[in-house]
Order: C-alpha cells, then sequence, then structure tokens
C-alpha cells in the first residue's frame, strides 16, 4: 500500500519508542515526516537528537508540546515561561535539521485551572500574557507558536482554551507567523462552530498544523488515553479536511493517538496500522 506524503507520524502516537526507535519505525514504513516530543529530545540531548533526525532523512512537523501557562504571576510561571523559550529554542534547532519541508511549530497547551482557582475566564487572560511575553522570542528564533484547544472535559487540569475560536480570539492579537492555531479532530469535531472557524483560521493564515485522530466511547477511566486509529470511531473526517484543504493548509498532517493498547503495539507495527488508517480514513478528502 502506498503512504500518503503528507502524513507525519506524532511520536505520542508510539510514546514508549526511545526516538531512534521512532525514527526507524516512521522511515521504515515509509512515512516521510515525524512530529517530536520534548521527553525524547531530552534524553539524548538536542544536538543528538538533531543529529539523529538530520540521518534519518525525515522532515520535522511539529514540536510536541510546551504551555502550561495559567498561573499567577510568581516563581512557577517565571519556570514556565523560561522553559517555554527552552522549547522555542529545540523547535528552531529540529526545524533546521529536519528534511526540506520542515516547519518549526512548537504545539502549545495552555494548562488548566491553578489548584483553588474557578476562575477560567482569568486562567484564560494569563494564557494570552504568556503568549503576548513568548512571542518576540518565538519570532526571533522563527518559531510559530500553535495554540492547541483542547476537548473541555480537559479544562480544569489540563487546558482553559476549549474550541477553535477561542485560540483564535487569543491569536489575533499576533502576527500569523508567529501565533497559530493547531486543528486537532478528536478535541473539536464535537464543536457546531468548528467548520466556519476552520474557515476564520485559513483566512486569517493561523492554520500552523492540522492533527487527525479517532473519538470512540466508551472512554477510558484515564480519558487522556481515548484517542483511537483514523475510522475506528464516530469523526466524520471529511468535512473537517475539506474543510482544512478550502481554507488553503496545505502542509502535512500528523497522527497523534494517545492509547495504552497502541502503545503497547510494537512501534512498527503501530507506524503501519496508522499510514493504513490515515490512507483510508483521511487520504480520499485530500487534493490527488
Amino acid at each position: 500500500m502506498s503512504v500518503d506524503r503528507r502524513l507525519s507520524i506524532n511520536q505520542g502516537t508510539i510514546k514508549h519508542a526511545d526516538l531512534a526507535t521512532a525514527l526507524a519505525a516512521t522511515s521504515a514504513a515509509g512515512v516521510p515526516a515525524i512530529g517530536l516530543w520534548r521527553e525524547p529530545v531530552q534524553e539524548v540531548g538536542l544536538a543528538t537528537a538533531a543529529t539523529m533526525l538530520a540521518d534519518s532523512g525525515l522532515r520535522f512537523t511539529t514540536h510536541c508540546r510546551s504551555g502550561f501557562f495559567t498561573m499567577p504571576e510568581g516563581p512557577a510561571r517565571r519556570a514556565s515561561i523560561d522553559d517555554n523559550k527552552v522549547a522555542i529554542d529545540e523547535a528552531a534547532t529540529l526545524a533546521a535539521a529536519g528534511a526540506d519541508g520542515s516547519t518549526a511549530i512548537l504545539v502549545l497547551v495552555a494548562g488548566g485551572l491553578p489548584d483553588g482557582s474557578r476562575d477560567v475566564i482569568g486562567a484564560r487572560e494569563r494564557v494570552r500574557d504568556a503568549i503576548g511575553e513568548l512571542a518576540p522570542y518565538a519570532a526571533g528564533a522563527g518559531v510559530t507558536l500553535a495554540i492547541e484547544p483542547l476537548h473541555p472535559m480537559y479544562a480544569s487540569d489540563r487546558c482553559v482554551v476549549s474550541t477553535l475560536g477561542q485560540a483564535l480570539e487569543i491569536a489575533h492579537d499576533f502576527d500569523p507567523s508567529v501565533v497559530g492555531v493547531t486543528v486537532d479532530t478528536f478535541h473539536i469535531w464535537w464543536d457546531p462552530e468548528v467548520l466556519p472557524q476552520i474557515e476564520r483560521a485559513g483566512r486569517e493564515g493561523r492554520i500552523a498544523t492540522y492533527q487527525v485522530c479517532d473519538w470512540k466511547t466508551p472512554l477510558p477511566a484515564d480519558v487522556l488515553l481515548s484517542r483511537h486509529y483514523p475510522g475506528e470511531g464516530v469523526i466524520d473526517f471529511g468535512p473537517m479536511t475539506r474543510a482544512i484543504v478550502d481554507a488553503g493548509y496545505t502542509g502535512d498532517i500528523e497522527v497523534e493517538i494517545f492509547n495504552a493498547d497502541v502503545w503497547a503495539t510494537d512501534p512498527h507495527e503501530a507506524v503501519r496500522r496508522t499510514s493504513a488508517a490515515f490512507t483510508a480514513a483521511i487520504s480520499p478528502h485530500l487534493p490527488a
């Protein structure tokens, strides 16, 4: 089976694979691109990771993840801002090491409510403030900050930005080349405004990356691990993917799956299954 040239394997799909294994499994399957996670990169060191990526011949699509800056001003917030700057530097270095067509995109997950807080509006404003502080640094590094809205079930503990519209409102004050959005089917498929908001994101030039996986119930006890291969659940990928195409997005499309069964699968097999699922569920809605 041929591999879609727009497919990228987000390393979260093969979470338990170290960097060398993730690169090898992706290359062996004929998949042209990979999105990396910070922890496996830091395990080997940034310089070594960049060399490994360059040697793999793979495009680099995103660096996951940073953010988590909803806390009030203080030492914890300063530490988070500093760590986000490190992540920006990592994204820039890895993008420079990737094959032609690599992109310097850092995915941002805002963070949940601070301990003891019920002020979701205030937390969301602190996200805007943090991005305002980071945007000049990102611009200097040539990195796009991609705000990722997460499903509302994660609002209390992981991300107070729950819709694409909210992400776009935060991004609105910044240059689109510096602050964009992550469009992830798992998190926004339910939103009745998703298609108009994708059109808006395209019109504003803010679609930094498109990520796909499926939603299937019942959800596991740990709802973080509730993602599935495309085509196994209830998401209708056609309208969203066609909207992404119509919005002018021509970049790579990542499959990002958090699922204990997928993680327990041999990484080479998991990548193969991901490629097959992408070809069946996503590719038919892309230009030939």
